[in-house]
């Protein structure tokens, strides 16, 4: 994993900080564990935290013989049922290891929290450029259509990939992924809610929960979900325009693949008046029917069937994700100094009511986006 970005370009990515207060954890025990897991010596450690939007706060670690590696770890305070699962993270990328998905080599694993405070994962540093943004605004316009490609067929692998051979046959239940997901995702947005402005409007999440929950019964498949598969969560090669590494799989499972798909296509989707939305077709990127065309030669489909409805769901996700992450700001606990509970928890309900538009012209007949 990295942060570093050497470009003929300005690549933004996440500032290196002293850890945050809210953040910082008992380093002389992690100095103890790291030198009996690597044979490292436990002094001379220095360790920095790096700022951005990661749900679990993501460090740093230089050794005093000068190897990188990132930690992972739990957040303070009380957390959403099944959230930050830095367990899962650890589990799928050392599954992953082997296979063609490019993925940072995890280290070693740490449950016990009297350790540092919190459950922990330790990864090697991976060199190469983080771009949040999804229009890829910091590289050359020429650059961007190869990157993009490059990003589609790393999803289209990680959904080849046999998880049952690779040892993932219990990491999930495939059936109903659907309708599954929908009642999870709607009982964290619920239990983000107590933490809010009592005013906050849910009703459009309230009914695009229901009308997803009507319409979940599409034809089951089976992948390795990465769940928040994005440019920003992968590591671009430093020079080149393609992806050497998929990062942030707290929220993987076996699921859906097209779940993935929309999840990605979704900038295309979102409302322009959102703060930092683009339009990625202006701003030289393929389309979006050109991107589920790639998918689906990549993967050997004929199409993208039920399009809408996978789109309508990752809205509903992506706004229960935002719901999260502003309640977290309410509750000082969020990793991001920038979170912001009314900035984030208006993001969501727009998203939220996006979700629904597409849903009710997907009723109207007026809603495929398929390839």
């Amino acid at each position: 994993m990295t942060r570093s970005a050497p470009s003929s370009a300005p690549i933004s990515a996440p500032a290196l900080i002293a850890p945050l207060p809210k953040h910082r954890f008992d380093e002389a025990g992690f100095a103890r564990w790291i030198s009996a897991q690597l044979d490292e010596p436990a002094d001379g450690l220095e360790i920095r935290q790096f700022q951005g939007g990661m749900s679990n706060p993501t460090f740093l670690v230089i050794t005093a013989t000068g190897k990188r590696y990132v930690l992972r770890k739990k957040p303070p305070g009380k957390l959403l049922p099944k959230a930050h699962a830095v367990d899962r993270e650890y589990r799928v990328m050392k599954a992953l290891g082997p296979t063609v998905v490019p993925t940072p080599r995890v280290v070693a694993y740490c449950a016990d929290p009297d350790v540092i405070g919190a459950e922990f994962f330790l990864m090697e540093f991976l060199d190469g450029r983080i771009i949040p943004d999804p229009a890829m605004g910091p590289l050359p316009r020429a650059e961007r259509p190869i990157l993009a490609r490059s990003l589609i067929d790393t999803l289209a692998d990680l959904h080849q990939v046999d998880w049952r051979a690779c040892g993932l046959g219990d990491y999930g239940r495939p059936e109903g992924y659907l309708a599954r997901q929908t009642t999870r995702w709607s009982g964290q947005y619920e239990a983000a809610k107590s933490a809010l402005p009592a005013d906050f409007d849910y009703s459009d999440m309230d009914w695009l929960r229901d009308w997803l929950l009507n319409n979940a019964a599409v034809p089951e498949e089976s992948a390795i979900t990465h769940g928040d598969f994005r440019l920003g969560n992968t590591i671009v090669h430093p020079t080149e325009p393609r992806i050497v590494g998929v990062l942030d799989w707290e929220l993987s499972t076996i699921g859906h693949p097209l779940s993935d798909l929309a999840y990605l296509c979704l900038p295309y989707r979102l409302p322009q008046d959102l703060p930092g939305a683009k339009d990625l077709v202006a701003e030289g990127l393929p389309t979006e029917r050109e991107m589920l065309r790639r998918y689906a030669e990549r993967t050997g489909r004929d199409r993208i069937a039920n399009w809408a409805i996978f789109l309508a769901f990752n809205c509903f996700r992506y706004a229960a994700i935002v719901q999260g992450v502003a309640a977290r700001a309410a509750q000082g606990t969020a990793s991001s100094a920038s979170a912001d509970p009314e900035r984030d928890g208006a993001r969501a309900r727009r998203v939220a009511q996006r979700g629904a538009e597409i849903a009710r012209m997907y009723d109207a007949g007026f809603e495929d986006g398929a390839a």
